[in-house]
């Protein structure tokens, strides 16, 4: 590839226009692709992949990741109604040990790929793509492996709300993560399986299963003042994602632009989700209920009168 070094011992592998070339016409070589119909486009696509991993653990097609995505849905869909008249579950040490076990696999996955990408003097601001087995690489490639692989075992946090009954947990920002980041991460792996933003959501993640691991014990609850900043934390790492990607496409990059477009515009969705959970969370307060008079009488506590309001800015 023009313009960038070959590492010693490494082998780079062919791969055609449509995600080797370096021109800002990369989007899959977009002009072409939408002139096939739909299963040659994705007869193409699955051609396209990166050979180095498209024979690795439900990588060969996106049906099964499809497949258990649909069944995350069916279960949150089912799984309610099959609690409702059941005793919720007791998993405080289940859920201990499940959230420092993410603790240490996001500890892996975000050591593995940082050490691997320097191994390899991967920029931080434009790494172009590279098919290559340099040890460097496939050490990049096999952590963002297994992080694609944890968005699965994740799903395991709204099954467990589920067997707990809380219910009031699984809003539409926990689904649409939990659901979304398994099927766009396949499509990482599939293609562009050398991305570094995996290694920043690894340490926010490594932050957010301690908390959780530590809030399964109701003792030390009172303790965890610092779940407001675990959001902030969050919208400063969607925040970066998104200037990173702006600035990757603004400089024309040598990394697919289709994917950049795809991450970029999936951090502002999470941005603005996050940003609202934010809001109504931490800053849209509820003010003191006031009494209200009206025709001389106040009204009690039960609105026997006059219903208490509750004011909210």
């Amino acid at each position: 590839m023009a313009g960038v070094e070959m590492m010693p011992g490494s082998e780079w592998l062919p791969k055609d226009r449509y995600l080797n070339t370096s021109s800002i016409g990369r989007l899959f070589s977009e002009m072409e692709m939408i002139t096939l119909d739909p299963f040659e486009m994705y007869r193409v696509a699955l051609e396209l992949e990166d050979p180095r991993t498209k024979d690795w653990f439900l990588m060969s097609s996106p049906f099964p990741t499809f497949f258990l995505v649909a069944l995350y849905m069916l279960i949150i869909l089912l799984g309610p109604t099959l609690m409702k008249n059941r005793k919720e579950w007791d998993l405080q040490f289940v859920l201990f040990f499940y959230n420092f076990a993410m603790v240490g696999l996001s500890t892996y996955i975000a050591t593995e790929a940082f050490f691997g990408a320097q191994e390899v003097e991967y920029s931080w601001l434009c790494q172009p793509m590279i098919y290559s087995t340099h040890p460097g690489h496939m050490r990049v490639a096999n952590a963002l492996w297994w992080y694609y692989f944890s968005k699965c075992i994740e799903f395991l946090d709204t099954i467990f709300f589920i067997l707990r009954k809380k219910n009031n947990q699984i809003t539409f920002l926990h689904i649409y993560h939990h659901a979304t980041m398994f099927a766009i991460w396949w499509m990482g792996i599939a293609w562009v399986a050398a991305t570094l933003g995996a290694i920043l959501n690894s340490i926010v993640h490594i932050v957010m299963y301690t908390y959780y691991g530590l809030s399964s014990f109701k003792g030390l609850r009172p303790f965890l003042w610092w779940k407001r900043y675990l959001t902030e934390l969050q919208l400063a790492q969607f925040g970066s994602g998104v200037v990173l990607g702006a600035y990757t496409i603004g400089t024309n990059c040598n990394f697919p632009m289709w994917m950049q477009f795809t991450f970029v515009t999936y951090a502002i969705t999470f941005l603005i989700l996050f940003g609202n959970f934010y809001y109504q969370t931490y800053i849209k307060r509820r003010r003191p209920v006031k009494k209200v008079e009206t025709n001389g009488q106040m009204a009690n506590k039960n609105g026997k009168v006059v219903s208490e309001i509750e004011i909210t800015e």
